[in-house]
C-alpha cells in the first residue's frame, strides 16, 4: 500500500467533506466540477469520469482516495520498496494506464485517430483548424504506430512516452 500519512488522510478527508455539498458521504460529478483546477482543465471531464466506476454517479471517500493515488508523486523512498509487492497505484505504468484511458474513449484498448482528434480538440480549443488538427493526429499516429493498424495501442503509447517525465506531468498535488 502506498504510504499516505495519517495527516494527509485527514486533510484529504476534510477536502472531501468540503466538496460534498449534499453532505451524504459521496461526491457527484457536480461536486467535482466545483474544483477550479478541474474546471479549467480541458480534460477535466475525463479526469472527473475516472473517479466514477462504470455506471455509478457517486463516489465515496475510498474511491476518491483510490483515484487520487494515481496522481501522488512517487517519493524516492518508495522506489526501493518491496519488489514483489503489488505495484503502487502511482507507479509509472499505472500513471500511463490512467493517461491512456483518458484517450481511449470506447475502451477498445487502442487510441484511434478519432479519439486522438477529440482529445486534441479539447486541449487546443477552437483556434486551430480541423485540417491542422487532423495533420497533428496523423503525424502522432504515424510516429507511434508500429504494427500498422493506424491506431495507438498501450504498448505503443508507452514507447512514445519513454522519454517523457510522466512523474512530473501527472502529479496533481491536491494538498498543497
Amino acid at each position: 500500500r502506498p504510504s499516505v500519512s495519517h495527516s494527509q488522510i485527514t486533510r484529504l478527508y476534510s477536502r472531501f467533506t468540503s466538496l460534498d455539498k449534499g453532505e451524504n458521504g459521496t461526491l457527484s460529478r457536480e461536486d467535482f466540477q466545483r474544483i477550479p483546477e478541474l474546471a479549467i482543465n480541458p480534460l477535466g471531464d475525463r479526469i472527473i469520469n475516472a473517479f466514477f466506476p462504470e455506471g455509478e454517479d457517486q463516489v465515496n471517500f475510498r474511491g476518491f482516495m483510490r483515484t487520487l493515488a494515481h496522481f501522488r508523486p512517487i517519493e524516492d523512498n518508495e522506489k526501493s520498496k518491496d519488489q514483489n509487492g503489488p505495484e503502487p497505484l502511482n507507479s509509472r505504468s499505472n500513471k500511463l494506464h490512467f493517461a491512456f484511458r483518458l484517450y481511449d474513449l470506447d475502451k477498445d484498448d487502442k487510441i484511434s485517430r478519432d479519439e486522438l482528434l477529440q482529445v486534441l480538440r479539447m486541449m487546443v480549443g477552437v483556434n486551430i483548424s480541423d485540417e491542422q488538427l487532423g495533420s497533428i493526429a496523423d503525424r502522432t499516429i504515424q510516429e507511434a504506430d508500429q504494427d500498422g493498424d493506424s491506431a495507438i495501442s498501450f504498448a505503443e503509447f508507452v514507447k512514445v512516452l519513454e522519454k517523457v517525465d510522466v512523474e512530473q506531468k501527472m502529479s496533481i498535488r491536491f494538498l498543497h
